[in-house]
């Protein structure tokens, strides 16, 4: 019995530290991430910003949209009745 010679496993790439912040500021720039929504779902000692609510509810609102809107395309592809969701 002959074995396949395995494919060498390629080393961890290192990165300095400004490639790092260089390739966070990128993917926050193409992602339009300007703040992190979990700032305001947990019961902290500081306040939080009105406008930094505001953002999380968009995003929430944002997030539901699409994956209704996903799970409609998905329903329609497969030819059964798209499914029902309460509230809104």
């Amino acid at each position: 019995m002959t074995h396949k010679r395995a494919k060498p496993i390629s080393p961890a790439l290192v990165i300095s530290s400004g490639e790092y912040e260089a390739a966070v500021a990128a993917f926050i720039r193409n992602k339009g991430v300007t703040r992190c929504p979990t700032a305001c779902l947990v019961r902290t000692q500081g306040s939080v910003p009105a406008e930094d609510r505001v953002a999380l509810e968009q995003y929430e609102a944002d997030r539901q949209r699409t994956r209704r809107e996903n799970l409609a395309a998905l329903a329609q592809a497969l030819g059964v009745a798209p499914p029902l969701h309460a509230g809104g």
